[in-house]
């Protein structure tokens, strides 16, 4: 069950990536990932985070656990800025924060076996030693739904759906509080994606762990998800409840994805009005001013070429970036 305590909070996050250097030294282009990203995410809840490929959501979540170091802003973790924390102080908080990446295949070493894989980070962190480490990795193992003897054994004898449980084992094996979801179900088939989700609900509660959870299938992140926040072109445009923002949408861009979501009902799919974007997406190299959305908007005014929208609330804690509202 959650709570209203902001265990993480995140204040004008940017991440800039250097495409171009002068000739004799700086750069003089960036891709603008993140771009002044502000939001929270309470103790023991999960937020959702969706948006199109590109959007700057993976690279958010790396971001917020310094896989990559910030541009600038602040992220607050627990009470203490971590932002600019050099990497010996950071070393307690690596503990604290772990990640599930995307693609099993290429996240786990395909020279080590899956005991070696989970007992590392047992070992930089000085957790366990000997039988005691043993005793651990096995019990992750079956903690995730994996047999205690497949400690020996190499990624590369395992289906998709078991690498991602090893994946989920590692990042539980330093016993963290927060666990970034890199579209962790993207790559499994789909009869393997509602076991791994339902898994990752059950370690949440048992183990009173905070998510931020990020995906494509808009269906799964409704269902898993206590608030979604949606991002576009490095920004966050819209964050609410999750049954909330599925049930009222106000930015149009949120519309237009949500009207993407397959309907299994036929009669209902038939009387239901798919939202085509028109327009490219603006590269994040050289945003354009004022709403990034504009040119691919349906309703963009004069003002919204003009002005950057500010995230604001439009009731019940209801966020959302846009002239319009």
């Amino acid at each position: 069950m959650q709570n209203t305590e902001n265990f993480i909070e995140i204040k004008n996050l940017k991440k800039w990536f250097p495409v171009k250097k002068k000739l004799f030294g700086g750069h003089i282009s960036f891709v603008k990932a993140v771009d002044d990203v502000s939001f929270s995410i309470n103790k023991g809840e999960t937020l959702g985070l969706v948006g199109e490929s590109g959007c700057g959501k993976t690279t958010t979540g790396r971001t917020i656990i310094k896989l990559y170091e910030p541009t600038g802003g602040n992220i607050i973790y627990n009470g203490e800025d971590i932002s600019r924390l050099t990497p010996k102080r950071m070393l307690p908080y690596r503990r604290k924060m772990q990640m599930i990446f995307q693609d099993p295949y290429a996240s786990l070493n395909a020279r080590m076996t899956v005991g070696d894989i989970i007992g590392e980070a047992i070992d930089i962190h000085n957790l366990a030693k000997g039988k005691e480490r043993l005793e651990r990795i096995q019990y992750l193992l079956r903690r995730v739904g994996l047999n205690s003897e497949h400690a020996n054994r190499y990624p590369h004898e395992f289906s998709g759906g078991q690498r991602q449980r090893v994946g989920i084992a590692r990042a539980l094996a330093v016993e963290p509080e927060f666990i970034v979801c890199d579209e962790p179900i993207s790559a499994l088939d789909v009869s393997i994606q509602a076991q791994v989700v339902n898994m990752l609900e059950d370690l949440q509660e048992d183990l009173g762990l905070t998510y931020l959870f990020i995906a494509h299938d808009l269906s799964m992140v409704k269902h898993i998800s206590d608030r979604v926040g949606v991002m576009y072109l490095g920004k966050m445009v819209e964050i609410a409840e999750s049954n909330e923002l599925y049930s009222h949408p106000v930015h149009p861009y949120t519309q237009a994805l949500l009207s993407a979501i397959p309907i299994p009902d036929p009669d209902e799919a038939a009387t239901s009005q798919r939202i085509v974007l028109e327009g490219d997406i603006p590269s994040p190299i050289d945003p354009p001013p004022g709403c990034r959305f504009k040119n691919r908007c349906r309703f963009a005014k004069p003002i919204c070429s003009e002005e950057e929208p500010e995230l604001k609330d439009v009731g019940g804690g209801h966020l959302a970036a846009c002239h319009l509202l």
